[in-house]
């Protein structure tokens, strides 16, 4: 089994401690914002690590979207690269566990109607991306 890889930034790691720690009945808000939000559970790319990261809830349907806004920052996160190299995922949304495959959203039709999705739910996605001059990559999660 691969070994647990906690993240670096201070209260992404303390997010995922309360939340995770708490079997989801806290820290279900994204600190920051008090957003709600999900713990998406990834493999790492380079280290094969299991890597654990806090996203924004954006549900639409019986899939959850994830957004690498990195706040508008003319990078992608780490975590892009790791779900494009490795789309088996675990989503934790409070108390429940979903097993999920992520596929990053190519159909401009698509991503326009989740992009919508997900801006309705957290407005400052789209100051996000008139921050940045990349095009800000969305995923899907659906279950397996």
């Amino acid at each position: 089994m691969a070994e647990y890889i906690p993240p670096t930034l201070d209260w992404v790691r303390k997010q995922v401690e309360l939340y995770e720690g708490s079997g989801g009945t806290e820290g279900v808000t994204l600190m920051e914002t008090g957003m709600p939000c999900i713990i998406v559970t990834h493999t790492g790319n380079k280290t094969g690590g299991i890597r654990k990261i806090p996203l924004m809830c954006v549900k639409v349907d019986d899939a959850y979207v994830l957004v690498g806004s990195m706040g508008g920052a003319p990078k992608n996160p780490v975590w892009v690269y790791n779900l494009r190299a490795n789309p088996d995922v675990e989503i934790r949304d409070a108390t429940e566990v979903h097993t999920m495959r992520v596929r990053e959203v190519e159909d401009a039709d698509e991503r326009a109607r989740l992009w919508e999705a997900s801006a309705e739910a957290f407005p400052p996605y789209n100051e996000y991306q008139g921050k940045t001059s990349r095009t800000i990559p969305v995923f899907v999660a659906e279950p397996v």
